[in-house]
């Protein structure tokens, strides 16, 4: 995760994003799919973002975005330069994707597992992050999975459980993020609407 150049996050950012309550501004782009193709957009996103100690490479990423099981999404602007982005793909609990790990397809998935999200530094603060929260809710239901787990880095597990989400048992790989690292798991995502807004 990265500095006040913008917002990063293994799943925390590191100045805490406003609860969105309600629908996201006509200004707003839709959230689309990420594709091997949007690779080098996530890198130039990435390095903005983040210190070198988390920097994960192209080549992983494309393999990430060429998985049957990620949900990874994106958000452009109308120039189609890639604004902000969140990696993620159906785990269980318990399993976490170690720091330059790979995603791994589980055969019932039942959580969605957030694993990066960030936002470019010259557009913090326009709610995109909320956004693409808000879009991952929307695959959740669609997908069926019920519950949301990510790791919380930096000393943001406080913001995270204002969102719902409760601290669980340590998985294996979560020392690959350093000291301070926490699982988190919010239960029964579909028995409610994230506060960051509706998932309808």
């Amino acid at each position: 995760p990265r500095a006040a150049r913008g917002q990063a996050l293994f799943a925390g950012p590191r100045r805490a994003m406003k609860p969105l309550r309600g629908p996201p501004g006509p200004r707003l782009p839709a959230a689309q799919r990420l594709r091997p193709a949007d690779v080098a957009d996530v890198m130039r996103v990435q390095a903005a973002c983040y210190g070198a100690g988390f920097l994960e490479d192209a080549a992983l990423y494309a393999r990430r975005l060429s998985h049957p099981a990620h949900r990874s999404l994106g958000l452009r602007a109308a120039s189609g330069h890639l604004l902000a982005y969140l990696a993620a793909y159906g785990s269980v609990q318990g399993q976490i994707t170690p720091l330059h790990g790979e995603f791994v397809q589980h055969p019932a998935p039942d959580i969605l597992y957030l694993h990066d999200l960030a936002v470019r530094p010259d557009c913090a603060g326009q709610g995109l992050a909320q956004a693409l929260l808000r879009a991952a809710a929307v695959q959740a239901s669609e997908c069926g999975l019920k519950h949301v787990a990510l790791v919380s880095v930096q000393d943001t597990s406080a913001f995270w459980r204002r969102q719902g989400f409760a601290a669980a048992e340590p998985p294996p790989g979560l020392d690959s993020y350093g000291a301070g690292a926490v699982y988190m798991v919010r239960m029964s995502w579909l028995l409610g609407p994230p506060c960051w807004g509706s998932a309808k």
